[in-house]
């Protein structure tokens, strides 16, 4: 039988016909999900406008301002990173381990630490030398090695300062500064924590903090 060219066209528009209903049910099952994608996406977006960054607030200059505002490469602790340090044996040897380009070291286990930041630190190790790295306690300087370890437990936050901050801070902090500011007390109520710990070789350690309201709350 032959097949004319107008034959094969008819043939090749049936086969069409066929076909558009194996291809129409994905899509019109795709049209009907799009709405729930949506919905799932929206919601991701919400999740996401909800959960903005919080806002961290220094003093690096000697005066509160936004983190993201202060001409100084500076890094804060503050909050869970400060109590994962308590829980480390309130070394302060451990910052260095959350602080980029801070390091310190100390012969003496937690006494008598050494500074260092962006390398630049103590070459002089005699007792008493000025450290290039200035540590100070609420604003007021430990310049004695021997005042840098103590331990560290009821602070509100920490920041370190990169960089020379001899304009604020003095002759001695030409490598940085490492700001440590406690707690601030509530003089309307009362407030307080305990906690005690044992390690490994006798090793026990007592913490305890007590806040007490002054005058009527």
């Amino acid at each position: 039988m032959e097949v004319t060219k107008s034959g094969s066209l008819a043939l090749l528009r049936c086969a069409k016909r066929r076909a558009l209903p194996a291809v129409a049910t994905p899509l019109v099952a795709a049209l009907l999900l799009t709405p729930g994608i949506t919905r799932a996406q929206t919601g991701g977006a919400a999740t996401a406008e909800s959960g903005a960054l919080q806002e961290v607030i220094v003093t690096a200059e000697r005066r509160e301002e936004r983190a993201l505002e202060v001409p100084v490469s500076t890094a804060v602790l503050s909050g869970e990173s400060l109590a994962v340090l308590g829980t480390a044996g309130q070394d302060i040897r451990q910052l260095a381990f959350a602080v980029p380009s801070l390091n310190i070291e100390s012969s003496n286990g937690r006494t008598f630490p050494r500074f260092y930041i962006r390398g630049y630190g103590n070459t002089d190790f005699t007792t008493f030398a000025s450290q290039p790295v200035g540590l100070y306690y609420d604003d007021i300087v430990q310049e004695n090695p021997a005042l840098k370890g103590f331990p560290i437990f009821d602070q509100q936050d920490i920041e370190v300062l990169r960089g020379p901050q001899g304009t604020l801070f003095g002759r001695n902090s030409p490598a940085g500064v490492v700001k440590i500011e406690s707690m601030r007390p509530q003089l309307n109520q009362f407030s307080g924590y305990g906690t005690i710990s044992y390690g490994t070789y006798g090793t026990s350690n007592f913490e305890g903090v007590l806040n007490l309201p002054m005058g009527e709350a």
